[in-house]
Order: C-alpha cells, then sequence, then structure tokens
C-alpha cells in the first residue's frame, strides 16, 4: 500500500481546494519529509483528510465522544463530537477529501469522501456523507457506505486501527504500538511489508513436516511387527540356504551331462 496524493476542499483550517501530491514533483523525489507550520496552519487537517477518506473517521475526533456540539434546534441541530463531518470549515456548504493510493497487487484507486449542507448553504442541514471508490482509469467499487469501506480496507489491507498504528501514529499512539502483543506486532508488520507469504510457507513447511513424521511413525510401527529371528535360528536358516544351493547346482550339472 502506498499513498500517491492527497487533496480536500474546506476542511476545518483550509480554506478552498488543496493539492498535495506525493508521486510526482518535490515530494515524490524527496523520498522523507516533514509537515511544519505554525498552530492552525493546517496540518493536523492534513492527515484527517488522509483517514475520512480511506475510514470515514480520523484519530483526532476518536477520542471526543458521542455528546452532540452545536445548536440543538432548527437546520444547525448539532452532531456528537467525533463525527466526521465536524470537519467541514464554519461558513462552507460543501467539502472533499480525496486520496490516490496503489493498494494490493499495484492496482491504483482513489477514494473520496464528501461532506455537504442542505442545498449547498452554509446554514443548511448536515447531510449524510458520501464515500466513493474507483480506480483511477477503471470502474467505481462498492455501493452502500458499509459496503465502500469493506472495498478499501479490502485493496489496503489494513483496517482503521492497524493503520493508526503503522501508516498514522497519532500522538501517543506509537507507545501502544510497542506495547502491543508480538503476534498483533508481526501481523501488522507482515501486511505492511508483504512479508505474509513467508508465514505461509512457514504454516505449509509444518504441514509437510507433521504428514512426512506420520508416515515415518507408521513405516516405524510396521518394522516393530517384524521381529528379526534369533542368532541360533538365524545360522540354521543359512546353513539350509547353503544346502539348498549345492544340491541345486549339484542337479544343473547332472542335467548338462545328459545333453
Amino acid at each position: 500500500m502506498r499513498i500517491l496524493a492527497i487533496r480536500g476542499k474546506n476542511l476545518t483550517s483550509l480554506e478552498g481546494a488543496f493539492d498535495l501530491d506525493l508521486e510526482r514533483g518535490p515530494l515524490g523525489e524527496a523520498g522523507l519529509f516533514a509537515i511544519a507550520g505554525p498552530t492552525g496552519a493546517g496540518k493536523s487537517t492534513l492527515l484527517d483528510a488522509l483517514c475520512v477518506a480511506l475510514y470515514n473517521k480520523t484519530p483526532r475526533l476518536g477520542g471526543q465522544g458521542g455528546v452532540e456540539v452545536g445548536r440543538a434546534d432548527g437546520a444547525m441541530r448539532g452532531v456528537p463530537a467525533n463525527d466526521p463531518r465536524n470537519l467541514l470549515r464554519d461558513g462552507a456548504g460543501e467539502g472533499w477529501a480525496e486520496v490516490d493510493f496503489a493498494g494490493r497487487e499495484g492496482r491504483r484507486w482513489r477514494s473520496r469522501w464528501t461532506a455537504r449542507r442542505a442545498r449547498g448553504r452554509a446554514d443548511g442541514k448536515l447531510q449524510n456523507v458520501e464515500l466513493v471508490l474507483e480506480e483511477i482509469g477503471g470502474a467505481r467499487l462498492g455501493g452502500t457506505l458499509t459496503e465502500t469501506l469493506a472495498a478499501i480496507e479490502r485493496e489496503l489491507g489494513l483496517d482503521f486501527d492497524q493503520f493508526r498504528r503503522a501508516v498514522l501514529l497519532a500522538q501517543g499512539d506509537f507507545a501502544a504500538f510497542l506495547k502491543a502483543k508480538a503476534a498483533d506486532r508481526a501481523s501488522l508488520l507482515e501486511q505492511m511489508t508483504g512479508t505474509s507469504i513467508y508465514g505461509e510457507l512457514s504454516t505449509m513447511a509444518w504441514a509437510r513436516t507433521a504428514a512426512e513424521q506420520k508416515k515415518l511413525d507408521e513405516l516405524n510401527a510396521r518394522l516393530a511387527d517384524a521381529q528379526p529371528v534369533d542368532a541360533l535360528a538365524r545360522t540354521a536358516l543359512e546353513g539350509a540356504a547353503e544346502a539348498a544351493g549345492r544340491a541345486r547346482g549339484a542337479a544343473e550339472a547332472e542335467v548338462a551331462g545328459r545333453r
């Protein structure tokens, strides 16, 4: 999975449209860069846009709870504090976030999240979120919000908790990642690095070893039932075999003399 671009419009502190191309230009060539600026410049908003376009949620709002904020009457009725529609900038009738990413098998996708108010008016009632996933230059996937989220997660190979622990480490989350169970960390790192194939090969090798060991145990059991004769009996059998061999040789010589 690789993030190729982050775009958006009218989200919290970022008024108007913005476009962050991570594949081409200076950022594409940099490899490593920092998002810096004064408080309120929109640093966190870029990360919010990344998250809502992929998961319809963001770590920054995750700890806000479900208490409604804003006015409780009329068209401006409040929404829960953890509702991602709170990212819509005050005074804007519509806002959106869009992410281009390379998913599994290198396929390129574009996911777009849109929040709007009724009739596009700043004082209109908040409408349901729209989330669309389409292959760049191809067809659209999903249908309902739930179906689209499932399709995005499938193509990314990470659920939201894994994404926030590995790709987007919010404040305090890095310590949580380090303290996670070894099996959870291993599973997450395998998915991030694409090395899950080695886990599958290990499982296959273990199964093959178990199958071969079973065959060996069966052979040993059959050998245990075939007890060898004792030394005295073996000597007698070897003597009888030698006598039979001599008798056969004499018989063959007699037959040959009569021809």
